[in-house]
């Protein structure tokens, strides 16, 4: 019994002998692969680079844009038209029906001018009949006078008559003015710009009237978001674009807002034109308002700027080869984006063929 406890004892110490000779065995052998497969890699890039130098491969076709200090503008562009300070729809003072037109579109018209007539045949004989009177007051009244100057007559007599010559002259007067509302008067002088009535239509106040433009006193109008308070300022250079003409001109702001619209949530802006032969009212254009500019800038096309994990970069020709460049961009407009860092005057940015490019890579500039 004695016995085999001891040899029973001594097959387990055999045994754990074994295993930790094993174990230790594995270890050594995984620690001399990890060397071996350090030295393989190590050739591996030696000769990766070594072939690489000896056949580059194909060189990327690619366009550059060279660096030079250019003028850089930032601009918020929106939507305007053109419109008039004096640009007014003619109507009468009270309804009626034309009765005739005086003014063709086209026309120059003077300010207070008749533009076009309506019927008030009950006016014109209320003024026949109040002629009629206010010559028989004036008959009484001139008579009064010639007896007072001969001492014929009371004073009461002579003042009575003056004073229904008076009141007789006033309702005519009244009456006169009265016929005048039921004509179409320009309150401008100008052109006529369109006629919206014609004989036999009934013409009311604030309806339909004759439209008179004077194109003295242009503007180009718009309204902008209450985000940009502050951020545009009269005085600030403005481009307007007539896409219908194809025209287009430089100017300033000569007036912004400072009241936010409470329901549009919008501040007005104005170009004033003054007279231009160019452009007429009601017409559209895009204005780009410059809000930020810089004479001698670098810019880039956004297209070119590449983002990575460790920021904003650019391939520039380098010796043949494509050339990472780590870049800080400022604003952006027009496709283009200033570069405040990375870039120098001279450096040829690559903008076409960039996607196909890596760190290093053959180019061949076209």
């Amino acid at each position: 019994m004695k016995r085999s406890f001891i040899i029973l004892m001594a097959t387990v110490i055999l045994a754990s002998c074994s295993s930790e000779e094993k174990n230790e065995n594995k270890a050594q052998r995984l620690d001399k692969l990890k060397k071996e497969r350090a030295t393989l890699d190590e050739k591996i890039a030696k000769l990766e680079a070594e072939v690489l130098k000896d056949n580059p491969g194909k060189a990327v076709a690619v366009s550059v844009r060279e660096m030079q200090p250019e003028e850089f503008n930032s601009y918020i562009e929106v939507q305007a038209s053109v419109s008039g300070d004096e640009n007014v729809n003619a109507t009468p003072q009270a309804p009626g029906v034309v009765q005739a037109v005086h003014v063709r579109p086209g026309q120059k018209v003077g300010r207070g001018q008749k533009l076009a007539t309506l019927d008030a045949a009950a006016i014109e004989q209320q003024i026949k009949a109040q002629e009629a009177q206010l010559t028989l007051v004036k008959q009484v009244y001139e008579k009064q006078q010639t007896l007072w100057s001969q001492n014929i007559g009371s004073e009461i007599q002579l003042l009575t008559a003056k004073a229904n010559y008076e009141s007789s002259q006033k309702q005519y007067q009244a009456l006169l003015a009265q016929r005048n509302m039921y004509s179409i008067i320009s309150p401008i002088a100008g052109t006529v710009d369109n006629v919206g009535v014609k004989v036999g239509d009934m013409a009311s106040p604030g309806m339909s009237g004759i439209r008179v433009v004077s194109f003295d006193k242009l503007k180009v109008v718009t309204t902008l978001g209450e985000n940009y308070i502050g951020k545009v300022n009269q005085g600030d250079k403005v481009k307007l674009i007539f896409s219908e003409t194809g025209d287009s001109m430089v100017t300033k702001l000569d007036y912004v807002a400072r009241t936010v619209d409470p329901v549009s949530r919008a501040f007005n802006v104005e170009v004033w034109m003054g007279n231009n032969k160019n452009v007429s009212p009601n017409m559209s254009c895009r204005m780009q308002i410059v809000n930020y500019s810089d004479k001698d800038a670098l810019t880039v096309p956004v297209s070119a700027i590449q983002k990575t994990a460790d920021g904003e970069i650019v391939y520039v020709a380098d010796g043949g080869k494509a050339k990472a460049v780590t870049v800080k961009t400022g604003r952006n407009s027009n496709g283009m984006v200033e570069i405040l860092e990375g870039l120098k005057t001279g450096d040829k940015v690559i903008v076409e063929g960039y996607a196909d490019l890596d760190n290093g890579k053959p180019i061949e500039i076209l």
